[in-house]
């Protein structure tokens, strides 16, 4: 089985969501036998393709494409394809001098499937994910992409008939039940598919057939036109001849441990992977239909008895569960202004101070958002947590500048090159290109080269909002959203705070 990991199997996954799964055919686990049978059960071989309009996904190791950033795309014809023998030849080397071993590569191969499944089938949408795992490393790669599902926000069960009583197998198998991650045998899988599950995953063979199970030849793709009709391509490696016959609307590359030795050999050309992706779409996206955009949230209620009486409390509880949930830049949030002239403008400013006061946050005092304050000193904040659902929205309130001791503090509590670029930046100005950006750091790097302490600029400091309303939101299911609104009145000559519901 050394020639099969890397670039050697093949895994399939059909989205069943959409409709209904109608008869469909098996293919035995010889390469090239297959029968149609009338009903939606397994042979312990092969798992059948599943009639549009239902969407399918289709995930194949020696040229899966995988893409954990869909707007990391790569022109298909300036990718290279591997025939079947230069997939095993790779294998072999990866496994052989270059000392990968196969549970390594199967950790990769499940890894970058389960991120580019992840890509564009969210889980709020496509939850339930029936992952078919065969014998050999393309089985190993279903659990391993299954357990990574699980982590993910996905709810997986895994039909696995035909076991290998290898360490590496069994480790895996444990691993999954010691996550209550459901194993069903063929006779518990049900007649119609869609009705149990979203996403399937076929892991059940892979490119060291000649036929691929799925009816796909392996370098000249469904010659037949009975072979499954995915939506996506997982290529694992680098994409197989077969890849260039696909024709669905996500082709992904993914496994991201190609050695140059191995792309100097065979001459590959592949994507780069944006920053630190286990994959990258190959060709252009599908067109979306922008009105079809949507997001089901699901999330726990958000009610009136939960919540802090003070929203400076209320904002500190979901700052924290925004930093605890490792959300990248949780203090980021919209700032909105107008001028005197009612127009307003809005930008993505970050959040350094909140405390009684008010929330503060730092700019350039020539900026247009500072000419604005100095003709309307009113703001509305905006912070959006994807990850949570949450949106702490419209805080509104007054804003003023902060004391030139508190904005002298704090830029002096920034790295170095960010006091540079401060005052490098004559900010909202028209500036001929970059390179006078770049020449005038270089001037100023210099010149302050011997000097520990870089003076403030007058131009720059700090503002701060004090809050004089807040609403806070929860996305809910059918967009019947929590929308909870905080805003202050007098009571027993004391300024207490009114919480009320607003419709979503």
């Amino acid at each position: 089985m050394r020639g099969v990991l890397g670039k050697s199997r093949k895994m399939i996954c059909s989205l069943l969501s959409q409709a209904p799964v109608s008869p469909a055919y098996y293919y035995r686990s010889s390469p090239s036998i297959y029968k149609p049978k009338p009903s939606n059960r397994f042979s312990w071989g092969f798992l059948a393709p599943i009639p549009s309009p239902a969407i399918r996904v289709f995930c194949s190791k020696p040229g899966e494409v995988g893409g954990l950033m869909a707007s990391s795309v790569q022109n298909q014809g300036s990718i290279s394809y591997l025939t079947q023998r230069e997939a095993a030849e790779v294998d072999e080397t990866l496994m052989g001098p270059l000392g990968f071993s196969v549970d390594q590569l199967m950790e990769l191969a499940g890894l970058s499937v389960a991120t580019s499944i992840n890509e564009v089938y969210k889980p709020s949408e496509y939850n339930r994910v029936l992952a078919i795992c065969g014998p050999g490393n393309n089985g190993g790669d279903g659990l391993v992409a299954a357990r990574h599902l699980y982590h993910f926000g996905y709810k997986p069960f895994v039909c696995y008939p035909k076991r290998t009583q290898k360490p590496l197998y069994s480790g895996l198998v444990t691993q999954l039940e010691s996550l209550s991650i459901p194993f069903l045998s063929v006779d518990e899988l049900p007649m119609d598919l869609s009705k149990d599950f979203d996403i399937l995953v076929d892991a059940m063979f892979g490119f060291s057939f000649h036929d691929i199970p799925s009816g796909w030849h392996v370098e000249e793709g469904d010659v037949g036109g009975d072979g499954i009709k995915p939506d996506m391509l997982v290529s694992l490696t680098a994409p197989k001849l077969c890849a260039k016959k696909f024709s669905g609307p996500h082709h992904f590359l993914g496994g991201r441990f190609v050695p140059p030795a191995i792309a100097e050999k065979y001459k590959l050309q592949l994507p780069q992977y944006p920053g630190i992706s286990m994959c990258v779409r190959i060709g252009k996206p599908p067109q979306i239909d922008i009105s079809s955009l949507r997001e089901n949230y699901i999330s726990p209620e958000f009610l009136e008895e939960q919540v802090e009486a003070d929203p400076l409390d209320q904002f500190r509880k979901w700052f924290d569960d925004a930093m605890a949930a490792n959300l990248k830049e949780p203090n980021a949030m919209a700032l909105s202004t107008t001028g005197k002239d009612g127009k307003p403008s809005s930008r993505m400013v970050l959040l350094k101070g909140v405390d009684k006061d008010g929330f503060v946050w730092f700019t350039n005092y020539e900026s247009q958002k500072a000419r604005q304050l100095s003709e309307n000193p009113h703001a509305a904040l905006l912070f959006y947590w994807d990850g949570l659902n949450r949106q702490v929205v419209r805080v509104e309130g007054s804003v003023e500048k902060v004391s030139d001791e508190e904005s002298e503090q704090y830029f002096h509590s920034r790295p170095r090159g960010s006091q540079l670029g401060a005052i490098v930046s004559k900010q909202s100005t028209v500036i001929p290109g970059r390179h006078v950006l770049h020449q005038q750091y270089k001037e100023l790097e210099e010149k302050y080269s011997k000097e520990s302490l870089i003076p403030k600029p007058k131009y720059w400091g700090g503002y701060r909002l004090k809050p004089e309303r807040f609403e806070f939101w929860q996305g809910q299911p059918s967009r019947l959203h929590d929308r909870l609104e905080y805003s202050p009145q007098e009571t027993d000559g004391k300024r207490v705070w009114k919480i009320v519901r607003l419709a979503p």
